[in-house]
């Protein structure tokens, strides 16, 4: 994903299946069992809690993360396990059922901003609209001192912790080159023909980020490249074939998030056919629905569906591309066929899914940035990526309320959104997996 400060190269998102989340009516009643517990023994550390009816009132962790990274072998291993998802969702629910409207709906937006320091603007976004995460760039790094300091503070101001994230792909996508040595692209991983070397780059990623301080890594990009020299996809993708992509990013994802940075798989649906830049207008992808689910959609479902958790998406991107064989209308980002009855539906994904940057021109051509982000909830995403500055997340935010308001956007639609992402939180250990205060 790119911003409209800095042109690069965009970023898609998306969610889990079925199998990684069922219900077990044994296992839930454990889990009540434990919070009340819990709660009668006071065992709660006093680390972001929710006081009081719909405000939040959260302590301050001056220096962000609540652990240490790399993960130590326990938090690995809760990360491997169904159990502790399910818990995270619990908890994240008692959560959410505390906020505020205003609250919640600041937790879905992941917001940019324009300055090369940590600004009043930043500050307003983060510590009074309730910002979810922060996305940055490479203007915005400049070493590794001031980055890791400017997120520090994001933390310290933030009431709930942050998701801080970037694309750090490698290749023409790089956007530490002011902090750290050039990494490889993914068609240089996938051109040494070892997977090993894809999980080496993902254990360095992992390490590189989280010694700054951010926690998420818009990548991998599981796109399957079928346009030579395609203008949005140039080295970005591991190989030509469903199967390349899958031998490489997998290793790739995994160790990344075996070491506890999130990652986030994109473009969803798929930009591999793609002859023109989401940046710059809307890709149309007129192939047929056979090809698509056999192709473009197969990394995506591959990965959602893993036994390995650990291949399992923390976020998945969808992005601005249309594909008339599976729907005629809208872009896939903003469409219910493949944000719900695909991704969530068919591929049983119940993780993040982040749209990409909502000022993009397949979006912005049509819709302005508070409507895109109303169609994109009603689609099925839980977070959006676009306000670059108070002003458009105030419009953001009044419009998603409006929308709730008025009763074209449910409030558990809301709800199911600001859930998830306070379960990841918790499972990526951003946060305590601790019930709130009663």
């Amino acid at each position: 994903m790119a911003s409209s400060i800095q042109p690069v190269s965009p970023s898609p998102r998306l969610p889990l299946p079925p199998t990684r989340r069922p219900h077990n009516s044994a296992l839930l009643i454990a889990i009540v069992s434990l919070l009340v517990l819990l709660v009668v023994t006071g065992s709660l550390i006093g680390q972001h809690l929710l006081t009081g009816t719909g405000t939040t009132s959260l302590s301050v962790i001056a220096t962000g993360p609540f652990i240490q990274l790399p993960l130590n072998t326990t938090q690995r291993n809760d990360l491997q396990h169904l159990s502790s998802y399910m818990q995270d969702k619990q908890l994240a629910s008692l959560y959410v059922a505390r906020m505020s409207l205003d609250e919640e709906v600041g937790q879905l937006i992941m917001v940019e901003y324009g300055d090369t320091y940590y600004s009043s603007d930043l500050d307003t976004m983060i510590n009074t609209l309730h910002a979810g995460g922060v996305i940055m760039y490479e203007f915005q790094m400049q070493s590794f001192n001031q980055t890791k300091n400017d997120i520090a503070q994001m933390q310290a101001h933030a009431k709930i912790p942050l998701l801080i994230s970037t694309d750090e792909e490698g290749g023409i996508v790089h956007r530490l080159i002011n902090i750290y040595p050039p990494r490889p692209s993914a068609l240089s991983i996938y051109e040494s023909g070892n997977p090993a070397y894809a999980a080496q780059q993902g254990h360095q990623v992992a390490h590189d980020l989280s010694a700054l301080g951010i926690n998420t890594n818009l990548a991998p990009d599981v796109d399957v490249a079928l346009i030579p020299n395609a203008p949005d996809q140039i080295t970005r993708t591991f190989g030509f074939t469903t199967d390349s992509v899958i031998q490489y990013a997998g290793p790739y994802l995994q160790a990344m998030q075996g070491d506890g940075t999130i990652g986030c798989i994109k473009h969803f649906p798929g930009l591999g056919d793609a002859s023109i830049d989401a940046h710059f207008g809307l890709p149309v992808v007129n192939r047929t629905k056979d090809q698509i689910y056999s192709v473009e959609l197969a990394p995506f479902k591959h990965f959602i569906q893993s036994p390995d958790r650990l291949e399992n998406p923390g976020m998945i991107m969808p992005t601005d591309v249309l594909m008339p064989a599976i729907d005629p209308t809208m872009p896939a980002e903003l469409s219910p066929i493949f944000m719900t009855d695909i991704l969530r539906k068919q591929f049983g994904y119940d993780g993040v899914a982040l749209t990409d940057a909502l000022y993009m021109q397949g979006i912005s051509q049509t819709w302005s940035m508070p409507q895109a982000a109303v169609l994109a909830l009603k689609a099925g995403n839980d977070m959006l990526l676009g306000p670059t500055g108070v002003t458009q997340m105030e419009d953001m935010v009044n419009g998603i309320k409006a929308a709730v308001l008025d009763g074209s956007l449910p409030k558990t639609r809301i709800d199911e959104a600001a859930t998830r992402i306070i379960a990841l939180k918790m499972e990526y250990h951003l946060m305590p997996a601790i019930p709130p205060q009663a």
